[in-house]
């Protein structure tokens, strides 16, 4: 009985499933189709490729390696041939005339030179001309390195002058002081500088410059050199002194502004052989001068006094030297005296340049070196300038160490 019963339950749960299912399938047949949708579909716009992205496509062939791969040959660099600019040559100066410069020179020489004489003439305009003053006069000429046996001789003609003369003005001061200072410093010297030699020989004339180290030497034959460009003379420069490493290439630099020619040699090369070199290269070329720069040797040496011996000797084997000029700086006094001593005695000195004559020398050293020597002063430098060096003259001296 129960077993009856528990089928008949199955069954009837069986019954209403099945029921439920066919309902259900009619309802959905009878629902009415949904309405399209009002709202819009978006769609997203690509995306933008990125720089150096590349679109991925399906490869027919395998992936190659780098060393598979065969890479297009780099093309050469084009290299642009650096311009070359070609340096611009020297320009050459025109020096200034001889007379405009020794007028400057002369108005300069006055304003730092007149010293001295203001000194003097202020000692014998005293009312009263005793020993204790004629001692204070030579104080003063030995003072300005006039030197002590000059000095005396001036001293002792001013004395009997003044005393023979008797009252004095002045004027008649002022004349009597020129007068006996002329004569102290020698007017009757032949000062030109000799450049002119013998037309038969075709040798020019020749000038070697000599003297000690920090006189302005070089200097002095650049300048010389502008002195001669400016009376039309063509120059050829012999830079013999081989030692001093910036004395060739200084001497350069001066002739490069006058358009005179450089002859030079090796850094500390023979001095003899380059002087020798700079008469041959100037006489074939026809100048009219060569200057001659040797070593700023110091006195004191020996061996080298005695190579600048061989200097002159080398040189003369083309001609005679026609001038050799000691270069002394006015302000040594009479440590300029002992140099001009051992000069003369290795080398004829013919004439002397007197550097740096300006308000630090004392003037009376021109004095003095020519009673040691026996040889005038022609050529004075009173300053930097390139055109600070003009012909000494003593007329033009003495008026500025005494003034107006």
């Amino acid at each position: 009985m129960e077993i009856v019963i528990l089928a008949v339950v199955i069954a009837l749960v069986a019954v209403g499933a099945i029921s439920g299912l066919v309902v259900s399938s009619r309802k959905k047949k009878q629902l009415p189709p949904s309405a399209p949708s009002t709202t819009p579909t978006i769609t997203a716009p690509p995306a933008e490729p990125h720089v150096g992205d590349e679109a991925e496509e399906p490869r027919e062939e395998p992936r190659r390696t780098i060393e598979e791969v065969e890479l297009p040959e780099a093309e050469a660099p084009v290299v642009e041939e650096p311009e070359v600019i070609e340096p611009a040559a020297p320009e050459i100066e025109i020096p200034e005339p001889a007379a405009g410069r020794l007028v400057r020179l002369r108005a300069r020489l006055a304003r730092s030179q007149n010293t001295l004489g203001k000194g003097l003439l202020t000692l014998l305009s005293r009312e009263h001309l005793d020993d204790d003053t004629w001692e204070e006069i030579e104080d003063t000429l030995i003072t300005a390195d006039v030197g002590v046996a000059p000095t005396q001789e001036l001293v002792e003609r001013l004395r009997e002058r003044v005393k023979v003369l008797g009252t004095r003005t002045p004027a008649d001061l002022r004349a009597l002081l020129r007068e006996e200072l002329l004569t102290l410093v020698g007017t009757d010297f032949d000062r030109e500088v000799k450049t002119e030699s013998d037309p038969s020989s075709k040798v020019p004339g020749i000038v070697m410059v000599v003297g000690v180290n920090g006189t302005g030497k070089t200097t002095t034959t650049g300048k010389l050199a502008r002195v001669l460009v400016a009376d039309g003379k063509t120059v050829v420069l012999g830079a013999a002194d081989t030692f001093r490493a910036a004395a060739a290439e200084q001497l350069t630099t001066w002739g490069e502004r006058v358009g005179a020619y450089t002859v030079r040699g090796p850094e500390g090369g023979d001095p003899a052989s380059v002087a020798f070199d700079a008469v041959k290269e100037g006489s074939e070329m026809g100048v009219d001068v060569v200057l001659i720069d040797t070593a700023g040797r110091l006195h004191t040496k020996t061996g080298l006094m005695d190579e600048l011996g061989k200097v002159k000797r080398v040189v003369e084997k083309h001609g005679p030297l026609d001038e050799i000029l000691l270069v002394l700086d006015a302000t040594t006094g009479q440590n300029g005296l002992v140099q001009a001593r051992v000069f003369a005695e290795v080398v004829d000195i013919t004439g002397i340049v007197l550097t740096k004559l300006d308000g630090t020398a004392k003037g009376g050293i021109v004095v003095a070196v020519q009673r040691e020597l026996g040889v005038p002063v022609k050529l004075v430098g009173l300053g930097e300038g390139p055109d600070d060096l003009a012909p000494f003259e003593p007329e033009a001296f003495v008026d500025a160490l005494i003034g107006d």
